[in-house]
């Protein structure tokens, strides 16, 4: 005689009714927690001017676009806007090319002081931003670099490519030696193995490259406070101070200006997000 068991037994990994939604619970309030503050931004931006003094939430009854209008014809946010545009795409070209030259070289090549380089690109991270504003300022100071986008854009690369590098160089070890080799009985220069062959195959590394190197650039404050003092050439960093006094903010302006700058880093994170995980991943964990 058989005996029927009408019960569900749950398998190895499987969870209970109260463990999912407790997870769940969690994993929503997670969520809100980090979209409050987004949320608030967005709103207070939206909200009338001086209507962020109010403690009512006029923004469902009449939102605004005057913070905006006011940030984009009352003040210099167009060019802060410009200068930064153009500080973080050089920062991110330049920063991903000799990221990519010299953890390709380090990975593939032994030369003389091989070893010497690879310690460098690690201690260099190992030094806080406010340590290296001072030799920084007299070597731009004496090579003429003061207010000038080239001695930004070289500022930030030395915050960056170190560790691109380093993390490039470990996405290289993970691609087989035999494809270079391929490459040049095939006829192709190093230069030309490593532009043809072995960069396109590093796509999510670069990706995560150029979105380090960007984020780098876009809305830093302490190397673009120091190096750029005269009004035209202030970027974004910059300029929201102007918002700021001892005794009063414009929050409106701030808010707006804010939602304004998440935007083209927004943009930038949509091109290179599905590649993120896939690079983050390998050059944390190839060696």
């Amino acid at each position: 005689m058989s005996t029927v068991t009408t019960g569900h037994a749950r398998g190895r990994g499987e969870r209970s009714a109260g463990r999912s939604i407790l997870l769940h619970a969690t994993l929503l309030a997670a969520v809100a927690i980090s979209l409050f503050p987004i949320v608030w931004l967005v709103l207070t931006s939206l909200k009338p001017r001086d209507g962020w003094l109010s403690s009512e939430l006029e923004i469902f009854n009449q939102p605004s676009l005057d913070n905006y209008v006011r940030v984009l014809t009352e003040t210099q946010f167009p060019t802060w806007l410009l200068n930064s545009v153009i500080v973080a795409g050089l920062t991110t070209v330049i920063g991903v090319f000799l990221a990519s030259t010299t953890g390709y070289a380090i990975s593939r090549f032994r030369f003389p002081g091989h070893r010497g380089v690879m310690w460098t690109l690690l201690i260099t991270q190992m030094f806080p931003v406010a340590i290296l504003i001072v030799p920084l300022y007299n070597l731009m100071a004496g090579l003429g670099l003061l207010n000038q986008i080239a001695g930004l854009v070289i500022a930030y690369m030395t915050v960056a490519v170190p560790f691109c590098a380093w993390m490039m160089k470990s996405y290289f070890d993970s691609i087989p030696r035999e494809i270079d080799q391929a490459g040049l009985v095939d006829g192709l220069t190093p230069f030309g193995t490593f532009w043809r062959v072995v960069l396109p195959l590093a796509r999510p590394s670069l990706a995560v490259t150029a979105f380090y190197s960007f984020m780098t650039a876009w809305g830093e404050v302490a190397y673009a406070t120091v190096f750029m003092s005269q009004e035209e050439k202030r970027t974004l960093g910059i300029g929201l101070q102007q918002f700021v006094g001892q005794h009063w903010s414009d929050w409106g302006l701030l808010t707006a200006s804010a939602v304004l700058i998440a935007v083209p880093a927004a943009i930038v994170f949509l091109l290179v997000q599905r590649h993120l995980v896939a690079g983050l991943t390998a050059g944390a964990t190839k060696s």
